[in-house]
């Protein structure tokens, strides 16, 4: 039975990524978009679960971004109705923030295509079922979840650019934040995100566009099949 998710979407540059519904169509999951910016967020009562990208706003720029507010609460209440859970990059920091973790500024801006590291608790997770314990991450923050964890977190992937690159709480396995953007990671994708961001990449230290095209082209076909066997293990998960 196709199952549905609601789609917190925080940038109009800034989609689903073509890998993610590449993934959704493959495994019978439809993916409803809600512009969270100008338009109401709709009852999530009748969906699977949440599905949260990420965006240019922090966690803590609620002045800035009236609308943060709301999606909070809702994630909140999400959480209590103990609903499937999946976050990228600022969803993944909203997830954090939600369980009672810190958010704040990472110790480099972490842009590109670098190696992520499975942790104990990382190998043991049906997310990552078959999965390398290194494996390539599509990355595009400067904001990260900061430790010390509360108790109920555990850290599933780490990095040599941030501590804390994937999140899952314990007995609670399919409510995941993932600090990287691996359902993005298309040649196509990245072009839309230099586009849409193109200030905050100017700002020092630079970013050789150039060469980070050159990565995604170089990852793209490796990149949607892992993130589709990524995605299918949690469909699983939740079945």
């Amino acid at each position: 039975m196709t199952k549905r998710f609601l789609v917190f979407q925080h940038m109009s540059w800034e989609g689903p990524g073509i890998h993610l519904i590449r993934s959704a169509e493959k495994c019978d999951v439809r993916l409803d978009v809600v512009e969270v910016w100008h338009k109401p967020i709709p009852d999530t009562a009748s969906y699977d679960g949440l599905i949260v990208l990420g965006g240019g706003p922090n966690v803590d720029q609620e002045k800035e971004y009236p609308f943060l507010k709301n999606e909070k609460e809702i994630i909140r209440r999400s959480l209590e109705a103990d609903k499937p859970y999946l976050g990228f990059c600022l969803g993944h920091q909203l997830l954090a923030d939600a369980l009672g973790a810190e958010t704040g500024s990472n110790f480099c801006r972490s842009v590109g295509f670098i190696t992520g590291h499975l942790t104990k608790n990382g190998r043991r997770h049906p997310l990552f079922n078959g999965v390398f314990s290194s494996f390539p991450l599509f990355k595009w923050h400067a904001q990260a979840v900061l430790p010390p964890m509360p108790k109920e977190i555990e850290v599933l992937v780490t990095s040599a650019e941030c501590q804390v690159e994937a999140i899952s709480v314990k007995d609670r396995p399919y409510i995941v934040g993932l600090q990287f953007d691996n359902q993005a990671a298309t040649v196509s994708d990245v072009k839309d995100w230099v586009k849409g961001d193109e200030r905050w990449l100017s700002q020092p230290p630079s970013i050789d566009i150039s060469a980070l095209l050159k990565d995604a082209e170089k990852h793209e076909a490796l990149m949607d099949e892992q993130f589709e066997f990524i995605f299918s293990n949690y469909m699983n998960l939740i079945s």
